[in-house]
């Protein structure tokens, strides 16, 4: 029992010994979250985000992924940060107010500023309010991640790439079912910068048809 309750804690203090250390690097670096970190870790192993791509960031608050983002397309691409929070102004980032879940309303707001052009990549960090309630939780993260699906329907170029934050549970399955349908690679990682106490894992998938 004492053995397994020291390893128990020596985890809980390597996982907020990792979490310190990527908030100390994202003030160091200039980041806004320690989450970008999460994101350089999906595109450095799946190349995802491109010079000169076009990038939307859903649910981006704080705008760490965007400022991650803005970094890899460089000058010619470009990135539009979505959230229902404002969020404070990003060098070369074009941010929309608005909340994914009234889907028409941001559809439309999205592609207006597009011009109805289509974009390479989509990301969707989103999180609900917690609970505590495990299933009501993961049910309120699937919907999310499938509002971010519809929307990476709409917008993606042919062949363009989609990450997602889900929360593992039953309605996963399901969903990724989904995601397989319209693109031809589709694999789940989490990043060494998630807590690895949390449920949340991230689907990266590519090519989109």
């Amino acid at each position: 029992m004492l053995f397994r309750f020291g390893c128990l804690f020596l985890s809980q203090w390597k996982d907020r010994r990792r979490r310190d250390e990527y908030r100390k690097r994202a003030k160091v670096e200039g980041y806004r979250s320690r989450a970008a970190y999460k994101l350089a870790q999906i595109d450095s192993k799946f190349k995802l985000i491109r010079k000169g791509d076009a990038v939307v960031d859903l649910c981006a608050a704080p705008g760490g992924w965007s400022q991650y983002a803005s970094k890899k397309v460089g000058e010619k691409g470009r990135v539009i940060a979505v959230d229902k929070i404002n969020i404070k102004p990003i060098e070369k980032v074009t941010n929309v107010c608005g909340d994914i879940t009234a889907f028409d309303v941001i559809l439309k707001t999205i592609e207006e500023v597009l011009k109805d052009e289509k974009v390479d990549v989509v990301l969707s960090d989103c999180s609900p309010s917690v609970s505590g309630e495990w299933s009501l939780d993961h049910a309120r993260q699937i919907f999310l991640a499938e509002t971010s699906l519809k929307i990476a329907k709409k917008i993606l170029k042919l062949g363009g790439n989609f990450v997602v934050k889900v929360f593992q549970g039953d309605l996963l399955g399901e969903y990724i079912t989904k995601i397989k349908r319209r693109f031809s690679f589709v694999k789940r990682l989490k990043p060494k910068a998630s807590r690895k106490k949390s449920a949340e894992i991230y689907i990266i998938a590519k090519g989109f048809r």
